[in-house]
């Protein structure tokens, strides 16, 4: 659709988190548009639920296809949608915001009061050596593949790494007909110990049942190695196989796919870039932004909801966009705060359910330090091409932080714009100087936090606004 210029309320993003803030905005009696970077609603969890021709319903399973009933209500709703539409810069003006976006090769600047951030998650960085070898990817692209194209590997694949996603997709590609070799689980050996403490709020949880079955039916279907210590992707030009290590002994398989995965964190690059508040969080081993219980960020009318601002699952963020919807109404004064406080108490009691068990999660598959921070020669930033090596020589030369980082190796400034290295950077520089990640820091991120034409840059009106868009420095 062609976006007006104004709305009350912009939700950038249309996974469960943005389509429920938008839904409940629009029901309201607010002015919304939901603006999304794929070209159909859904996020990545919900991708392409109204256009994949995965039809075999218990291939990609009921969470999937429960995003049906998000969907349906996010159109009956009538909110603004814009999909192939890539946010490139929110800045402030006066009293509202000016967004620039990017859609079908055009660009243009629209206003909102409101904006809320539900720009979801993604994969965390997995570095090991031979990553960049053609024939290895994460778990999730090719997660993507299948729901988006019905597309499964045709040769022999191995996954790698630790988290709930990764049997999933094990179980979803093996009902789908993809012949997966094993399962290499980098789970700490003994981890068990450490989280019984929170094994009671798991039991009770909606996770506990579904977790046990889906580890079965991975069992069942495939051979799963656990406590895997090492891992390397072999091959000359092109992936061959895969090394591994568990309990001292290393062995190699044969493999035409590698397929990573080791959970994953907040998308921060556009609150970063914006200039809202972050902190490190110890439990996740991530940035996260840091909202209150509305999703309310340390910048007024800026709200963040669903796992852009903590990973917490895709139920969990469909409650907190209606949080969040609820939030961005009471500050444009459409609700007042006793009805905004008894509409929440149906989404509070929702995020409460699915949060219950949480930590048992994030304890039990937070990746092993050895994972997170590599060594040597393996590649840290894959558009700079980037070593572990050449980053620890840079912190004994004084680098202390990864903005310094920019300027001895360039480091985050290819098209990834930190996302795939950002992470792995903190956290190398942190081991060497002995300092916590919190101290280090992130990248200091700017607009445009995504490619941008200079066609459409052209075609931006010119004013102050315009380009101020596009070069202000946030100070």
């Amino acid at each position: 659709m062609t976006l007006a210029s104004r709305y009350d309320i912009l939700v950038i993003g249309a996974g469960p988190a943005g389509l429920a803030a938008a839904a409940e905005s629009v029901a309201m009696g607010l002015r919304v548009a939901l603006v999304d970077e794929q070209g159909a609603p859904g996020g990545q969890i919900y991708r392409a639920i109204t256009t994949t021709p995965v039809q075999q319903r218990d291939v990609l399973g009921a969470d999937y296809w429960y995003g049906e009933k998000l969907v349906a209500a996010f159109e009956r709703s009538g909110a603004g949608y814009s999909p192939r539409t890539t946010v490139w810069a929110v800045t402030r003006e006066a009293d509202e915001f000016q967004i620039g976006l990017s859609c079908d090769g055009g660009a243009q600047l629209i206003r909102a009061r409101q904006v809320i951030l539900a720009t979801g998650a993604q994969e965390r960085p997995f570095p090991i050596p031979g990553w960049t070898l053609p024939g290895v990817m994460t778990a999730g692209a090719a997660q993507i593949l299948l729901k988006s194209a019905g597309l499964v590997p045709g040769g022999t694949t191995v996954l790698a790494g630790s988290g709930p996603l990764l049997y999933l997709i094990a179980a979803q590609f093996t009902a789908a007909g993809a012949r997966v070799e094993c399962l290499l689980d980098t789970t700490p050996a003994g981890r068990w110990r450490d989280v019984l403490r929170h094994a009671p709020d798991f039991v009770a949880s909606p996770y506990a049942a579904k977790g046990w079955s889906m580890l079965r039916a991975a069992q069942r279907m495939m051979r799963i190695v656990k406590g895997v210590e090492q891992i390397s992707a072999i091959g000359a030009g092109k992936l061959d196989g895969v090394r591994f290590t568990t309990g001292g002994h290393t062995q190699d398989i044969p493999a035409d796919l590698l397929l990573l995965h080791q959970g994953v964190v907040p998308g921060i690059n556009l609150s970063n870039a914006i200039g809202c508040a972050h902190h490190w969080d110890a439990a996740q081993a991530c940035f996260t932004p840091t909202v209150d219980d509305w999703g309310a960020t340390s910048i007024p009318g800026i709200t963040i909801a669903g796992d852009a601002a903590g990973i917490a699952g895709a139920r969990s963020a469909e409650a907190r966009g209606t949080l969040a919807a609820l939030h961005a109404a009471s500050a444009l004064g459409h609700l007042r705060t006793a009805q905004r406080d008894a509409q929440a108490v149906a989404p509070r009691r929702e995020l409460e359910r699915w949060n219950r068990g949480r930590k048992f999660v994030d304890a039990l598959y937070l990746p092993a330090p050895e994972f997170r921070i590599p060594t040597g020669d393996t590649i840290v930033c894959r558009c700079e091409e980037v070593t572990a090596r050449q980053v620890t020589e840079t912190v004994a030369l004084g680098c202390t932080g990864p903005n310094q980082m920019k300027s001895f190796l360039r480091c985050g400034m290819g098209p990834c714009q930190g996302r795939l290295c950002g992470l792995t950077i903190t956290e190398l520089i942190a081991k060497e100087r002995g300092v916590s990640p919190a101290e280090t820091g992130y990248y200091r991120l700017r607009f445009p936090v995504k490619p941008i034409t200079l066609g459409e840059l052209a075609a931006l009106p010119q004013t102050d606004s315009s380009v101020d868009a596009v070069v202000r420095i946030k100070r």
